[in-house]
């Protein structure tokens, strides 16, 4: 059942952290769930160095680092998709 949440809660971080990022992101849907995951992850990772992991009550510290960890690898990984297809759009 973890693995359910872990695909569920990485969608939502995925698609909000797209909705964050100014432009439009050329990753596709499942590309986004796995960023997210792996966003929600790192954000887990920080809030454990920090110590804010576990508290008591609802874990808004650690719900907003894994954000800021969706946005960052949702932001890096649509560049390197996007150099990796060639449709890297210039400013």
């Amino acid at each position: 059942m973890s693995w359910l949440w872990a695909i569920i809660v990485g969608f939502v971080l995925g698609l909000i952290a797209k909705a964050i990022l100014p432009g439009k992101q050329q990753i596709p849907l499942w590309l986004t769930t796995v960023f997210g995951i792996l966003g929600s992850v790192l954000g887990n990772a920080v809030a454990t160095w920090i110590g804010v992991n576990d508290t008591k009550g609802i874990d808004w510290t650690r719900h907003l680092l894994q954000l800021i960890g969706a946005v960052a690898v949702v932001g890096v990984g649509d560049m390197i998709w996007a150099s990796m297809k060639g449709n890297r759009q210039r400013a």
